[in-house]
C-alpha cells in the first residue's frame, strides 16, 4: 500500500494504519532501532512505542514522507531509551561508534545562541549532504542517521567495507572543510 493510502488510514482513525505501517516500514525501523540499542527486545518496544507516537500524531500531522517519519521517530524514541540506559556513561554499540566518527566534524553547546546555530546548522547539512554525489551521500546517511555497521552498509549497497570507510573518510573531510568555510568551525 502507498503512503498516502497509509496516511488516510490514520487520519480515519482505522488501526490497519499501523498494520500496514508495519508491513511496509517494520523491518527498517527495527533495524534502526536495533543498530542504536543493540538489543532485540528494545528495538520491539521501541517500534511499538514509534507506532503508537506515529498514532498519537496523524492528524494533524500529514508527513510527507511516511517512511521516513517513522524512522525519525523510532531513532529519536531508541536514542532516548540508549541515554536513559547509559545516564551516567557514554554508551557502546553503533551509536557510540558513530557518533566518534562524526564528533570531529561538529560541536555541541546549551547556550539559547547554541540552540539557534544548531538549527541554522542542520540547513547547512542538508545544503552539504545535496552536494555529495548520491552513492556517498547514501552512505553517509546509512552511517550517521540509520547508525548502520560499515559491513551492513557495504552489503546494502554491494560494495567493499574498504569503498564506505574511504566514501565515509572522504565525506567527513569534506563535510569539516565545508563547515569551516560555512563558519560553525
Amino acid at each position: 500500500m502507498d503512503d498516502e493510502k497509509i496516511i488516510a488510514l490514520y487520519f480515519q482513525r482505522q488501526s490497519a494504519a499501523i498494520e500496514e505501517s508495519d508491513l511496509k516500514y517494520g523491518g527498517l525501523l527495527r533495524r534502526t532501532s536495533y543498530n542504536i540499542l543493540s538489543s532485540l527486545e528494545d528495538s520491539e518496544e521501541c517500534v511499538n512505542d514509534s507506532f503508537l507516537a506515529a498514532w498519537d500524531t496523524i492528524p494533524p500531522e500529514k508527513p510527507r514522507s511516511l517512511g521516513a517519519y517513522l524512522v525519525s521517530i523510532t531513532r529519536n524514541i531508541s536514542l532516548s531509551r540508549l541515554r536513559l540506559r547509559y545516564a551516567d556513561k557514554r554508551g557502546g554499540g553503533e551509536y557510540a561508534l558513530a557518533y566518534d566518527e562524526i564528533d570531529a566534524c561538529l560541536s555541541g553547546g546549551t547556550s539559547p545562541q547554541d540552540y539557534v546555530e544548531a538549527k541554522e546548522l542542520v540547513g547547512a547539512l542538508n545544503r552539504f549532504l545535496s552536494g555529495l554525489k548520491d552513492d556517498d551521500r547514501n552512505i553517509f546517511v546509512s552511517r550517521y542517521w540509520l547508525l548502520e555497521p560499515v559491513k551492513q552498509t557495504a552489503e546494502k549497497f554491494s560494495v567493499s567495507e574498504s569503498k564506505v570507510k574511504s566514501s565515509l573518510h572522504r565525506s567527513r573531510n569534506k563535510l569539516k572543510k565545508y563547515l569551516t568555510e560555512e563558519g560553525y568551525i
